[in-house]
This record gives structure tokens, sequence and C-alpha cells, in this order.
């Protein structure tokens, strides 16, 4: 039996892209803001996450899977500047379940506090 992680009702309207994948890479969901960004690509609900990416992406993809953890960084794309944040999510025993990617838009001047 696979596992299917519950994915709270608030996900799914939040104004940033959430998609969740599997151990084995396989994308188990993707809120509705993820499914507008890819929209191009057709339903990847089902799809294999690492045919997506590039040999360096793969590897870090791995590398998360393996040991957890989290890889941020931000990018611009189509004249947006975006925060990626890329985390391991664990089932109840600890072990590494997935992976989730939140994808937001941050603006060009965001402010930054020392607290």
């Amino acid at each position: 039996m696979d596992f299917k992680p519950a994915i709270p009702d608030w996900a799914w309207g939040m104004n940033c892209a959430v998609t969740v994948c599997d151990a084995s890479c396989t994308i188990i969901y993707m809120n509705e803001r993820a499914r507008q960004t890819f929209a191009k690509h057709g339903d990847l609900i089902g799809k294999n996450l690492l045919d997506c990416h590039n040999p360096r992406s793969v590897e870090i993809i791995k590398t998360l899977l393996a040991e957890g953890g989290q890889n941020c960084y931000t990018i611009e794309k189509l004249g947006q500047r975006k925060m990626i944040f890329q985390t391991a999510w664990r089932r109840d025993n600890g072990m590494v379940g997935g992976l989730v990617e939140l994808s937001m838009v941050i603006p060009e001047d965001m402010p930054h506090y020392v607290r």
C-alpha cells in the first residue's frame, strides 16, 4: 500500500506554489499555484520529479532524500524574483518520506531585519 500524506486544505489556496513528492520522487501533490505555474507541462501528479530537473538538481534531490535537510535559493524567472525552499518531510517513524518545495514570489526591495 502506498503512503499518501494528508495535505491540509489550507495549502490549496496559498499564495505560493507547493509541490510534494514521495521518497521515489513521484509527485503526489501540487496546490493550485503550483498547477498554474507548470500548466504548460500538463498534469504532473504521478510523474517523476527527476524527469523535470537537470543532473545537478537531481543530485541535490537525491541527497535531500538520503539525508534529509533542506535546500534554499532564489531565482529570477520571467521578470519575477522567487525564493525556493525545498525540505524533506518525514514519516511518523522518522524516515524521509519525500520532499516539499515552496516557491514564492519575493519583491525586488524586500526588507531584511536583524532581530
